[in-house]
């Protein structure tokens, strides 16, 4: 068993309800045991501008699969979701990234571990800092002094 992170976004048909619904698709993965979540945060969109702010939330959670298979299955929920790739950054019904998986560095052309561009979003540190302050990101430090660290205008965290 190892424990990995999960970052969850949706700006698209109702994206409360996509996170949600995606939290408890993730919890009923095979192998896979929710441990924890974060609250939800509305987030100004980075990238592309000219859509709807996202939601946004990180879980941990506890699994057998491999990471590699583990990001399978996300893409698979993404795709049950109904995620179209349309362009970089584009809007989107339901966003799933594996953030970390305890213990595993990699970095292949379907996976990076740990994910090479967290540390440097507010989106997915204030979420994960909230969940778990003291979780180190790779060589980048604990979650919440990261997040200190970034600025956290159009990061929002929902009641």
């Amino acid at each position: 068993m190892s424990r990995a992170v999960i970052a969850l976004g949706s700006n698209l048909e109702n994206p409360v309800q996509q996170v949600e619904a995606a939290l408890a698709a993730i919890a009923a993965l095979p192998g896979v045991a929710l441990l924890r979540r974060s609250s939800c945060y509305q987030t100004a969109p980075v990238g592309y501008a000219d859509q709807p702010d996202f939601i946004n939330a990180v879980c941990e959670v506890e699994t057998t699969l491999a990471p590699q298979a583990l990001l399978a299955a996300l893409l698979e929920v993404e795709q049950t979701f109904g995620r179209v790739r349309t362009f970089r950054n584009a809007p989107r019904v339901l966003d799933l990234d594996l953030l970390l998986v305890e213990g595993v560095v990699l970095d292949t052309a379907f996976l990076t571990l740990p994910h090479p561009r967290m540390h440097q979003r507010a989106f997915v540190m204030l979420p994960l800092a909230e969940m778990a302050a003291d979780m180190q990101v790779g060589a980048h430090g604990a979650a919440a002094d990261i997040a200190a660290g970034l600025d956290p205008a159009g990061v929002k965290r929902l009641a």
